[in-house]
């Protein structure tokens, strides 16, 4: 796809904000109703950066993080830059912005970065958080690098590898004690699952040039 495509699409989101592929949603394989999905009262604030950027082609490609291997809930995944809201952000897009500085030394004035609006609220149960999705554009390719602390690798796949026709591959796991089945990407070796994978399906829906 296009950066220039790409950025004519997400400057007019459209309202309602359309679903992302149903398959990317997680579901029990022992019988049981589907997780939780909604916010529970204690859920926290947080927010994820969905930055999409030209290549030297012009093509449109968005950041991706490989997090560090840890004892977490999260440990290994790939996710969009971002994380849980501090006191003094004014906004979502504060929040994303502020953890894409510091997990990826994103320079928002070099690279030209703009925030377009937001997708849907993601709310993730093992670690209590709801997340909204920042999406922005950068005008220039960023030049970025990965906290040693944080993050592992930088991936910037393209765009079109979330548009609704893109392939997505099943899993079936067992986290804890949830035996799931649920779709994913399979992007530079890696499988994007989870919130990362319903927030870029989401993405994808909003870029369908059909």
């Amino acid at each position: 796809m296009r950066f220039e495509a790409a950025v004519e699409r997400l400057l007019d989101l459209p309202q309602p904000l359309p679903d992302g592929p149903a398959a990317l949603m997680p579901v029990f394989t022992d019988g049981r109703l589907r997780p939780r999905l909604a916010p529970s009262a204690t859920a926290r604030p947080a927010a994820v950066l969905a930055l999409v950027f030209p290549d030297a082609g012009g093509e449109a490609r968005i950041v991706l993080t490989e997090r560090l291997t840890y004892d977490g809930y999260h440990s290994g995944e790939v996710s969009l830059p971002g994380g849980k809201a501090e006191s003094d952000d004014f906004d979502a897009a504060a929040t994303a912005l502020r953890e894409a500085a510091e997990e990826i030394e994103l320079d928002q004035v070099a690279a030209g970065v703009e925030v377009i609006g937001t997708l849907g609220e993601v709310f993730i149960p093992v670690s209590d958080f709801r997340m909204t999705p920042v999406v922005a554009i950068a005008r220039r390719t960023p030049v970025l690098a990965a906290h040693p602390g944080e993050v592992a690798r930088i991936l910037t796949p393209a765009l079109a590898s979330f548009l609704p026709d893109a392939s997505i591959e099943i899993v079936e796991r067992t986290i804890g004690d949830w035996p799931l089945r649920y779709g994913g990407y399979r992007i530079d070796g890696l499988h994007v699952w989870g919130a990362t994978a319903r927030i870029l399906g989401q993405l994808g829906a909003v870029l369908d040039p059909r």
